[in-house]
């Protein structure tokens, strides 16, 4: 019998599901023991259900192609399977809140990569990095739902993993104006150039939804738990982001221009210097998706690049170059960051180690 944790996959057979998938193939902590997706899906082979749409780089694992794919609105059936579920589900924001919290009322943590519980007051919007004291909201989040396990979890949007994880680390700066310009990988949208060939030599001035996410999102992650009442308060000093999201011809990596003003006056020595000794809770307990050094400094002109630095810590960590001073704002600087491991998949199951750690992810 096997002592690791079982996961089902919901929403197994599009792109995140299928890195999600990838991932877990050899996790230490977890294995996959349920898929579930659309009723088109279900009573399939995993590997009948996906076809020829497999997009990882690696081979399907061999643990999973017999899987038989599962109803993922036949909740009681897929939860007595699992210990906790991945939510990867394509559906409108209303059918995901609810199937989500169906799950979690099943006794099953559920850790979703969807953006529709992001303001759910009580439901902790995670970069295991940043944030890892937001778990305590769950209790409260169990009160409502009237659970003694079951919770959701989710974890931020991909295009502010390029800038967020600076912010913090600057935090003692006291940063106030942030301009974000992000250059987005096709693969946020869930495509290879395969499906999207007008995407090859071309840029798409707008991704619906993004600014507003890129904006307001970094707030509730630097936000606080207000004990008594029981949610997230977003950080309500004084900071404020604006940005424009840009679709890019690049296949996995988000790159983001910044622009930061600050309350204080550092040097870049100063600015550097806390970037490559950034530590987090993560690093420390050794999470096995962690990144060991989470951010890196890279002083070539040139840098970061997608070609050369997306896959930096595994495509978990943050790569940050072009540092300098500027006419109009205090500082610049440009951002890269893997969009489907830091930005999606990888940081979900990284928000999943870290709640495991708590002791908030258990066998059932």
């Amino acid at each position: 019998m096997s002592e690791k944790l079982k996961v089902g996959i919901l929403g197994g057979t599009g792109m995140v599901g299928q890195r999600f998938i990838s991932l877990l193939e050899n996790h230490p902590w977890f294995e996959v023991a349920a898929i579930a997706a659309s009723p088109r899906s279900a009573g399939k082979t995993y590997e009948e259900a996906v076809g020829g749409r497999w997009k990882m780089d690696t081979p399907m694992p061999e643990a999973v192609k017999n899987l038989i794919v599962l109803n993922v609105n036949d909740v009681e059936h897929v939860a007595s399977q699992v210990d906790f579920v991945f939510s990867a589900v394509d559906m409108t924001k209303d059918e995901i809140k609810k199937i989500e919290e169906a799950y979690a009322k099943t006794e099953t943590p559920v850790v979703s990569n969807n953006s529709a519980h992001r303001w759910t007051p009580d439901v902790p919007m995670m970069v295991p990095e940043i944030n890892p004291e937001h778990a305590a909201v769950i209790e409260s989040q169990k009160k409502r739902l009237g659970t003694k396990r079951g919770f959701v979890a989710v974890k931020p949007n991909c295009s502010i993993q390029s800038y967020a994880p600076v912010l913090t680390a600057w935090k003692e700066f006291e940063p106030y104006e942030v301009v974000a310009t992000t250059y987005q990988a096709i693969s946020g949208a869930g495509k290879t150039f395969k499906d999207w060939p007008e995407m090859v030599g071309n840029i798409i001035p707008f991704i619906s939804g993004e600014e507003a996410k890129s904006e307001k999102e970094p707030l509730k992650v630097f936000g606080h738990v207000d004990a008594a009442k029981g949610e997230i308060v977003p950080f309500d000093g004084d900071l404020k982001i604006t940005s424009q999201c840009i679709r890019v011809p690049v296949l996995n990596g988000h790159t983001a221009t910044v622009f930061i003003n600050f309350g204080k006056n550092p040097t870049k020595d100063e600015l550097i210097d806390r970037l490559v000794n950034y530590t987090s809770k993560a690093a420390e307990l050794g999470l096995p998706h962690a990144p060991k050094h989470f951010i890196q400094y890279l002083t070539e002109d040139d840098r970061p690049q997608v070609l050369k630095d997306v896959d930096y810590e595994g495509g978990m960590g943050v790569s940050i170059g072009r540092l300098r001073e500027d006419s109009i704002f205090d500082w610049k600087f440009v951002g890269l960051a893997h969009n489907t491991l830091r930005g999606a998949a990888g940081g979900a199951l990284e928000s999943a180690e870290m709640l495991k750690a708590l002791g908030y992810i258990t066998k059932k």
